[in-house]
């Protein structure tokens, strides 16, 4: 081998050291500059508010206390770690707290993506998947905790994945990573769910008078796994907890993240499924029957709620990063020259810079600028009259409960549906949306409502403005607000 080829060779090793850091960094850059496309959700307000009611009381909660309609009704928060995160950052820097926590987030989720790419597939494919998978994420970057929970679950499936190509079983070193996400976010129950079909994969392809024990170790870790997903301070309760939203039924198809996806207008998630057919065809990949299966369920899983886009678009290529990588093979490299201690210390000064330079351009830019919350999700002015008037009882639309519950005002119904379930949502959301409007009096009755506020352009306050009992007294770009008739306090004009 020659001096330059060698050099080369532990330049290009050097390079890939430092490829996931430069792809985390540039999509940490990225989310930051967009980042208040980030604030768009009110679920981010009470996800603040239970973070900081966990700091300050030093525990956890067990029953509502946000709303009049479910006060103190079991409900716990299977996303508490990630919501005490997001409670602390926001006292210290405001909105761009949060903000610099999901950039984060998805910045560690592309860097850890790209390094178990590289494993198995060359560099330009992994940064190309990489930028693909975030594109078809975009959608559902919010400031909230799944965020915080994605790069554990690319890390989990990835180790799993890399455990059974190698045809061994996964280390119980690995245990704890199900155990922080568990506490980070309840979509840990995809992680578990997943165990099966892969260790399926490395029993397939072991030699056979190995299998049976090889299928022992992997029933004994996903049985680990159980145990260490229910290492959180709720326990047992943190699995039936997450488990509890799936069971809303037709409610899931009325909530915008839970709907089913929709291609009646071409989307980036279709255009991935045709690839991903044509790629099939077109190179004539072959696939074990664990691969089909994970690669049918995470499709499967993404066609019926879009809030599974993600996972899809993440997880799908750790599925076949070996096949591709057989099917594309790259050069061997000697990457001897890249462990030699210069060229690991050249490597981590690089790491520094990168890591230096995107804090450099953190506050340069948070110097001149200020993040803010949408404001179709905040009626600032409205709750403002309606805390002059002191209402008690607010008949609020659904967007609108995070924000009420930043404001300390009880609410009628919020993000939570899992604590309301599925008949009292579909009644409000029948109700309101004027597809069954007799249900509206009798629901301001039933909860002895004082005062309603719903969205401008919803057929709610239409409803209303026919409704005898109920009149209008503001009206906004955001919202609407009506009060009985016999409600304290004058009347302001509409604008």
């Amino acid at each position: 081998m020659s001096l330059s080829f060698a050099h080369s060779i532990a330049m290009q090793s050097r390079a890939r050291a430092l490829l996931p850091l430069c792809v985390g960094a540039g999509t940490y850059l990225f989310f930051l500059f967009v980042g208040d496309t980030l604030l768009q959700d009110s679920d981010s307000f009470w996800q603040i508010r239970i973070g900081q009611w966990i700091l300050d009381h030093g525990a956890l909660p067990y029953t509502d206390f946000y709303s009049f309609t479910r006060p103190g009704e079991s409900w716990i928060s299977t996303s508490w770690l990630s919501q005490v995160l997001f409670a602390f950052s926001y006292p210290q820097w405001g909105w761009a707290g949060p903000v610099i926590l999901t950039a984060t987030g998805m910045a560690l989720t592309a860097a850890v993506f790209v390094y178990l790419l590289d494993a198995q597939i060359e560099a330009p494919r992994a940064v190309l998947f990489a930028m693909l998978a975030l594109l078809l994420s975009i959608h559902h970057v919010l400031a909230r905790p799944h965020i915080l929970a994605l790069p554990v679950m690319v890390a989990w499936v990835g180790l799993l994945m890399a455990a059974a190509d190698r045809r061994s079983a996964p280390s119980w070193t690995w245990l704890p990573l199900i155990a922080l996400w568990a506490n980070l976010h309840g979509g840990f129950v995809l992680g578990l769910a997943l165990i099966g079909p892969i260790s399926l994969e490395a029993v397939e392809h072991a030699e056979k008078g190995k299998r049976l024990k090889l299928f022992i170790r992997w029933v004994l870790f996903g049985v680990g796994a159980l145990i260490a997903a229910c290492c959180t301070p709720y326990g047992w309760r943190t699995l039936m907890g997450a488990t509890n939203i799936l069971s809303l039924g037709e409610l899931l198809s009325l909530i915008f993240e839970w709907m089913p996806a929709n291609f009646a207008t071409f989307t980036g998630f279709e255009g991935a499924l045709l690839g991903l057919i044509a790629l099939g065809y077109y190179r004539g990949l072959v696939l074990s029957a664990p691969r089909i299966f994970l690669i049918l369920f995470l499709t499967w899983s993404a066609l019926t709620h879009v809030r599974n886009i993600e996972a899809f678009a993440f997880l799908v290529p750790l599925v076949l990063a070996k096949p591709l990588g057989e099917m594309f093979p790259r050069p061997l490299a000697d990457t001897a020259g890249a462990d030699r201690w210069p060229a690991r210390y050249v490597t981590a000064l690089g790491a520094l810079m990168i890591v230096a330079a995107s804090w450099t351009s953190t506050s340069l830019y948070m110097g001149h600028h200020r993040f803010t919350f949408t404001m179709t999700q905040t009626p600032v002015a409205a709750v403002d009259l309606l805390e002059k008037l002191r209402v008690q009882r607010i008949f609020n639309a659904y967007q609108f409960g995070g924000y009420l519950i930043s404001r300390d005002i009880p609410v009628y119904v919020d993000g939570r549906a899992e604590l309301y379930g599925e008949k009292f949502v579909m009644d409000f959301f029948k109700a309101t949306e004027g597809k069954k409007p007799e249900l509206l009096p009798r629901l301001l009755d039933q909860y002895k409502i004082d005062a309603t506020l719903l969205v401008a352009d919803a057929p709610g306050p239409q409803i209303l403005d026919q409704l005898k009992g109920w009149k209008r007294i503001y009206a906004d770009d955001i919202a609407v607000i009506h009060v009985r008739d016999n409600a304290d306090g004058a009347a302001l004009p509409s604008k």
